[in-house]
């Protein structure tokens, strides 16, 4: 990472999170982020659900809420990008402060509610879109919607053919009722319905995941994977932000409501990722997220089952040149250990 952008991060840290969040998109937009011009390391290169990546290093949603930098992240090394979570209306989400940082846990809790501007400039934006790059939508419901199930459809609808995936988000804990979709007959009815709107777009369907929560047992992660495979949906995020507060957190914030994330998660989130893989048996793919801060942590995502990986939360503490370092060291790691393709690692462990 450049001096220019690590004492940009290092500013952006004394400032409040979300204004500092506001600022970083400000400069992606102006042009001012990472430029990652070095050839993409072929031993990286690896397919997800038909997709083909140049590495499996993604940015989680909930940075580029909007659709407003996904280019210039791509740019900065990342070889996907998932754009929101959007809901079909514009909403303010809750009130603030909502955004907390933990700097001695490097972890954040947020209770940010789906802030959006709605699927109109969402789609707009897209619509726009040029050059190449992964870019999925993370779609959900509006707080106050009779109708959740509609709301993922109607955000199916405004963007089929503008994405290359879509992110089914029924984990996030700052939508009251919206974890209740994870359980039962609720996600195999929310899934069937758009797996059935997919089938009848015709042509080449557009793969869709769906982020659970790293707060279930493991019985129940065996059912969320016998509802997807069911449902016909391509795989899981494994996972969303956490209810718990694991013992040891230092940070004065430790005790916000909100979904922690950051580098407390990878433990939990990654238990809850080997569960996934031994259940999905090869028939579900799976992106490994939730506290990665470097090229050992992906590597061990990947080693438990993941096919590909996201991070954001590391980003507020090491800034966006992070990808680079991950990006060199995951390589690194994959020759030393024998390795020819990222596809080779998974599961190992």
């Amino acid at each position: 990472m450049s001096g220019i952008h690590r004492l940009a991060t290092a500013t952006l840290r004394r400032i409040d999170p979300e204004r500092a969040h506001g600022l970083a998109l400000l400069a992606l937009k102006a042009g001012l982020g990472p430029r990652r011009d070095r050839a993409p390391d072929p031993i990286l290169a690896t397919t997800l659900s038909g997709l083909a990546l140049p590495n499996p290093v993604g940015l989680a949603a909930g940075f580029d809420k909007n659709a407003e930098v996904f280019a210039p992240v791509l740019r900065a090394g990342f070889g996907f990008v998932e754009c929101g979570t959007v809901t079909p209306l514009a909403q303010t989400g809750n009130p603030r402060p909502r955004i907390f940082r933990l700097t001695e846990d490097a972890a954040v809790i947020n209770r940010l509610g789906f802030n959006n501007a709605g699927l109109e400039p969402f789609a707009e934006r897209l619509e726009r879109r040029a050059g190449a790059g992964v870019v999925g939508a993370n779609i959900g419901p509006n707080r106050d919607s009779p109708d959740r199930i509609a709301d993922y459809l109607r955000a199916l609808d405004d963007l089929w053919g503008l994405c290359d995936y879509f992110t089914i988000n029924v984990s996030s804990p700052n939508t009251a009722g919206l974890r209740e979709l994870q359980t039962g007959g609720a996600l195999v009815e929310l899934l069937e319905a758009l797996c059935a709107a997919r089938i009848a777009r015709g042509g080449r369907p557009t793969p869709i995941f769906v982020k659970i929560a790293p707060d279930l047992a493991e019985s129940e992660v065996g059912e969320i994977v016998e509802a997807a495979v069911r449902s016909g949906v391509e795989g899981l995020i494994v996972a969303n932000t956490t209810l718990a507060r694991p013992a040891g957190l230092r940070s004065a914030s430790r005790r916000e409501a909100g979904g922690l994330s950051g580098a407390p998660l990878m433990a939990p989130s990654t238990q809850i990722l080997r569960a996934a893989w031994r259940a999905a048996a090869g028939r579900l793919a799976l992106i490994g997220v939730g506290g990665i801060g470097g090229g050992p942590d992906a590597y061990a995502k990947i080693r438990a089952g993941a096919n590909a990986v996201q991070l954001y939360s590391a980003l507020v503490y090491q800034g966006p040149g992070l990808v680079g370092v991950i990006l060199a060291d995951l390589a690194d790691r994959l020759r030393a250990d024998g390795f020819r393709n990222v596809a080779e690692a998974v599961g190992t462990a």
